[in-house]
């Protein structure tokens, strides 16, 4: 069983972790790898993560014992022209999360989601969204913290919280 973790701000430097973690989000399921660079070079996923720490962007990085990162969460401020697969408006934030596979089912994904959601608003944010696959597990996890699915497409299902 993996030992304990601490979540700490995302920096700049974090920008490859989050591509990793972009990776992890699209092959949730077993067996269903699409390769690093064929995940992160797709426009539908490299907005989450080119130009790292952009105006607007925040995030969180859960890491083990020896500081190694095993998750993270962060939200993006994308543009009309340039959705994210959760864009809902101009002004809420779209939530990315991704945590490495052994440390699934250990309580990180749920830490980084209602820290990052936290930090959201704090920042003044009254919304957050995100998009998740139908059949993804992490369904469960996301309505259990308050997201509600809003718009349904091909597939995939939008999701918001309100945090105010």
């Amino acid at each position: 069983m993996p030992a304990s973790f601490r979540v700490r701000p995302a920096v700049q430097a974090d920008g490859s972790f989050l591509g990793d973690m972009v990776v992890e989000a699209a092959n949730w399921r077993q067996g269903g790898a699409r390769p690093k660079h064929e995940v992160v070079t797709s426009a539908d996923h490299s907005r989450y993560v080119t130009g790292w720490m952009r105006p607007g962007d925040a995030g969180l990085i859960a890491v083990d014992e020896h500081d190694e990162p095993i998750g993270a969460a962060w939200y993006r401020m994308l543009p009309r022209s340039d959705p994210g697969f959760g864009y809902v408006g101009t002004g809420v934030p779209e939530l990315i999360i991704g945590v490495r596979p052994i440390w699934r089912a250990h309580g990180v994904g749920r830490t980084l989601l209602h820290d990052l959601c936290d930090l959201a608003r704090s920042q003044g944010y009254g919304r957050i969204s995100l998009s998740v696959e139908r059949g993804n597990f992490a369904v469960t996890l996301y309505r259990s913290e308050g997201f509600a699915v809003t718009q349904s497409g091909m597939g995939r299902d939008t999701m918001v919280k309100r945090l105010r």
